[in-house]
């Protein structure tokens, strides 16, 4: 039901408002699931410029209701799909070979996605952790969230036609159940662990007689480690930083949030503005599915998050009784492995059945990835504990951000529910108090357990990489619990590096080691990151950048706005200059190729000299070092790269010094000319020529740059050689909030949805805010009632429960 704006849209919001002030006995009626006769859940939705809702609500089931009707709204056709992958029917929809949903899990392909959360399903993973009593599982208020949002999810497919041809007359669109809703919540929760295993835990199988396992190589296996946790922070990273007061203009707090998180699917983020008179108002970006805000502000405080570095999984190596590769040996007692035996059905075929084996310590895994095998043989198998199976709380930790009222309260919520996964927190107040704390949910490896309780595997795999194999044979290498953890086996709020009312507190997806640079933390164990080492050239430009910032002073929100996109290249502070020169220096201006071709490169020297070492889309000469740097970095080993090598007594400017005599250099630069003069491209022509997303038909020029070149604003674009083009973004700046306060209820806060609101192509919401991030435009919050009663795009939406 549609309302314009005006008396009768005041009148609305008035009837409902009253309506959350009932009397003591309507509320516990309604606590009790009782509702008043004449319906059921409601909400009231104001959308104001770009589809933003306003949802207001009078509790926490009505809350729900209006979430999950406007998160459908913009976004059914990729929540539908997520529920067909929780609910393990992918095979049966699109197919068991097809390509899995890599927004849940990394499973490859549907039918491995298909047996493990099948598995999920039939053991009632989820539902035990929905009978946990608080803070242990989630609360009587979150519970409440889940209920109306899936009925608000419902209620919308009720009343509307999908109009999105994604999913257009999909049979698998149908209504959800708040299992398949809590369920999703538990998916992004083990995206570190089980999540990232799921392929080696569904093809887990005993070795049957004459299958010979060579065992994995020590090296190899830790560089693959190494490897895989990165990829973590350079597919789905981010930046945030906190200023204090000292460093303000006028005393008070203020936050910059720029997460990096996939432009589709599953693990966008969709904004709005959650309001229950006298009990909440907070507005932010929600990970789709959520109902809750994930990262946002209110009038007191603003929090934003960053991928960390801790790793939330450990390995147990099983000695397995020789007569039997099911049983493993506990302090020489056998125990038989639990064997799960799940059924999926396939579209157009018989269903397939598979068994899954779990161990004391979490289910046996044979990979984690393809770079990374972990076979299972006669005498040994791998069992995976992921502690996050074991936590469903991050949308309590959610709803207590959303309402605290400093960082000291956010402080005091992360010490309660303990329920963030895989991310650290970074926050700033209305007083002018900041906040970094890694506080997320990691199995309980100390230093002092891997030395005693590490295998030779291990010893190689947990300093290079964090992740702990624990000799599984003798029960005094368990976990062990902290006092005031929530959950055994993971470390209390106590052993969290944390740093409170730094000048600025920051982080890009490096350890915590360097959250401010004139007070480094140390002291924490490896298994949440490292002390002393390298940082990335993101962390690099970061520092730099938000310490002169600091130093400087006198910070309003505008300088946030000029931070986001300033788009200066680290990579090209440290080598454009030299790169040039050297290109000069080419005795009659060519390099040779990697084909052996001899390329005129003459035009590339004068470009690179002239380029602004900025990755705006107006930036001539972007693209072409851009390209040059990708091809150099693949090729050349890091250690060969710079002539200054890394030290850990001057962290930030270290390595430097570009090595141009590398033989790898020349190469580079002659593959990018001639790259770039086979596609008819100019070696100056204007970034945003060529680095685009195309929506609507029309090109929108893309700002940024990717996580090699170091750029705070990142984006990783998808080349198409054919074209000579970036002409789609997988990952990058995504939910971005600047975020002050000016002594009102009203916070100062300016915001962007990169990617925009909705999903459906044939929304006017599809694009509109992409094409600000293009022009490097904000969208000013419109967060108290004065505000969103003024704007001029203001439309009311009454979503109700139909019976």
């Amino acid at each position: 039901m549609r309302i314009r704006p005006g008396r009768v849209v005041a009148a609305a919001v008035a009837l409902l408002t009253a309506s959350a002030v009932l009397p003591a006995s309507a509320a516990e009626r309604a606590d009790r699931g009782e509702r008043p006769s004449h319906g059921g859940l409601s909400a009231v939705i104001r959308y104001t410029e770009y589809g933003i809702p306003h949802i207001l609500a009078k509790d926490y089931k009505n809350l729900g209701f209006g979430t999950g009707w406007a998160q459908a709204s913009d976004q059914v056709c990729t929540l539908a799909d997520g529920f067909v992958t929780v609910r393990g029917e992918r095979s049966r929809y699109f197919g068991p070979d097809a390509p899995s949903d890599s927004a849940l899990s990394s499973a490859g392909k549907n039918l491995s996605s298909d047996l493990y959360f099948r598995g999920v399903r039939e053991s009632g993973t989820v539902e035990k952790l929905l009978a946990e009593p608080a803070p242990r599982g989630p609360s009587r208020q979150v519970k409440d969230l889940m209920r109306g949002f899936t009925a608000g999810y419902n209620a919308w497919l009720k009343q509307h036609k999908v109009t999105d041809p994604a999913c257009k007359g999909a049979s698998w669109v149908r209504p959800v159940s708040e299992l398949d809703v809590a369920t999703r919540a538990f998916a992004l929760s083990v995206l570190g662990g089980q999540g990232r295993a799921v392929d080696g835990i569904t093809a887990a199988q005993p070795p049957t007689a004459g299958t010979a396992s060579k065992a994995p190589d020590a090296k190899d296996t830790a560089r693959a480690a190494r490897e895989l946790f990165a990829a973590d922070t350079a597919d789905m990273g981010s930046n945030a930083v906190a200023f204090s007061g000292a460093t303000t203009a006028n005393g008070r707090g203020l936050l910059l949030g720029n997460p990096h998180y996939p432009w589709q699917g599953g693990r966008r983020f969709w904004q709005s503005q959650q309001t229950i008179p006298g009990e909440l108002n907070a507005a932010g970006g929600s990970l789709l599915g959520s109902p809750t805000i994930s990262i946002g502000h209110n009038s007191h405080v603003a929090w934003s998050h960053t991928v960390a570095t801790g790793v939330p999984m450990n390995l147990h190596q099983l000695t397995l009784d020789p007569a039997d590769p099911t049983v493993y040996v506990v302090d020489g007692k056998p125990e038989r492995m639990t064997k799960r035996t799940v059924t999926v059905a396939v579209k157009d075929g018989a269903p397939v059945t598979r068994t899954q084996w779990w161990t004391r310590y979490g289910p046996v895994v044979t990979s984690l990835g393809s770079a990374l095998p972990l076979p299972w043989t006669a005498t040994t198998a791998y069992a995976l504990n992921d502690p996050n199976s074991r936590n469903l709380r991050v949308s309590d930790a959610g709803l207590d951000f959303s309402k605290a009222r400093s960082t000291a309260d956010m402080l005091r919520a992360l010490k309660r529910t303990q329920g963030l996964p895989w991310v650290n927190t970074i926050a700033a107040d209305s007083t002018g108090h900041t906040l970094f704390t890694q506080s997320q949910v990691l199995p309980r490896i100390t230093d002092e357990l891997d030395r005693t309780c590490s295998t030779p595997l291990g010893g190689f795999t947990y300093p290079s990489a964090g992740l702990a194999i624990l000799d599984g044979s003798r029960g005094a290498c368990a976990l062990g619990s902290d006092p005031d953890a929530v959950q055994p086996g993971i470390f209390g709020p106590s052993k969290m590096p944390t740093l409170t009312d730094a000048p600025y507190a920051e982080n890009s997806n490096d350890s915590a080691w360097l959250a401010n640079a004139d007070r480094p933390l140390t002291g924490y164990e490896r298994v949440f990151g490292t002390i002393g080492t390298q940082r990335s050239l993101r962390t690099r430009g970061a520092v730099e950048d938000v310490s002169a910032m600091a130093e400087r002073g006198r910070l309003t929100v505008r300088d946030l706005e000029a931070q986001q996109f300033a788009n200066r290249v680290p990579a090209a502070g440290l080598a454009a200059k030299d790169a040039a020169t050297a290109c000069a220096a080419l005795p009659g201006g060519t390099a040779t190729g990697s084909n052996g071709a001899s390329v005129d490169v003459s035009g590339a020297c004068k470009a690179l000299a002239a380029w602004d070492r900025s990755m705006d889309t107006d930036s001539r000469g972007a693209l072409l070092f851009d390209r040059f740097w990708r091809k150099l970095t693949a090729t050349v080993p890091a250690a060969q790269l710079w002539q200054v090598p890394f030290s850990a007594a001057d962290p930030v400017a270290t390595p430097n010094t570009l090595n141009t005599s590398t033989p790898g250099f020349t190469t580079a630069l002659a593959d990018a000319v001639a790259e770039l003069r086979a596609a008819g491209i100019a070696l100056d022509a204007p970034l945003g020529r060529n680095q685009y997303v195309v929506r609507g038909g029309d090109r929108i020029p893309v700002p940024g740059g990717t996580e090699g070149l170091g750029v705070w604003n990142k984006i990783e674009p998808v080349w198409d050689a054919a074209k000579g083009a970036y002409t789609e973004v997988t990952t990058g700046s995504s939910y971005i909030q600047a975020v002050g306060w000016n002594g009102t209820r009203c916070p100062v806060a300016r915001t962007l949805l990169t990617y925009s609101q909705s999903s459906n192509p044939a929304s006017r919401h599809s694009s509109d805010q992409t094409r600000l991030f293009s022009g490097e435009k904000w969208v000013t919050s419109r967060f108290c009632e004065k505000d969103i009663f003024r704007s001029p795009a203001l439309k009311v939406v009454v979503a109700r429960e139909r019976r």
